[in-house]
């Protein structure tokens, strides 16, 4: 079993209260991913995308679900994957900061262990490239 790891910082030219809301919003997360994302359990704190809510990835019964298991409103969100999927060990990590000048930053990690050998590398790879792409619409989203 090896383990990957992904790594984005990226800064914005956006207040982070907005920053947070495009990530913390289930279906417009989804939007920044360029994939259908659906709430399907509402938090029980005050902002129904916050601390065990759940949120499913795709089409039908070809889906990854996500658990929000840390929810710091403005500062951080943590969230696993909760449905069978390929890998094992998964831990999405969003920070967010305050930079110069009204700006954001945010340092986006997402690490796991793949179940079968060298399926990690292609599962590392998409997230990387459809994260990067994606987090380009955050001026856009925000």
């Amino acid at each position: 079993m090896a383990n990957y790891k992904i790594e984005i910082d990226e800064t914005f030219d956006v207040p982070r209260n907005r920053v947070f809301a495009v990530f913390a919003d289930h279906e417009r997360f989804g939007k920044l991913l360029g994939a259908p994302v659906k709430r399907i359990r509402d938090s029980d704190q005050a902002d129904p995308n916050g601390l065990g809510s759940i949120r499913k990835i795709g089409i039908g019964p070809i889906g990854l679900e996500e658990t929000v298991i840390t929810f710091e409103p403005g500062v951080l969100i943590e969230y696993t994957i909760s449905s069978m999927s390929p890998i094992r060990n998964h831990l999405g990590r969003i920070r967010f900061d305050d930079a110069a000048n009204g700006r954001t930053r945010v340092q986006y990690t997402i690490s796991f262990d793949d179940i079968v050998p060298f399926t990690g590398k292609l599962v590392s790879s998409a997230l990387d490239q459809g994260i990067r792409k994606g987090i380009r619409r955050v001026p856009k989203l925000a």
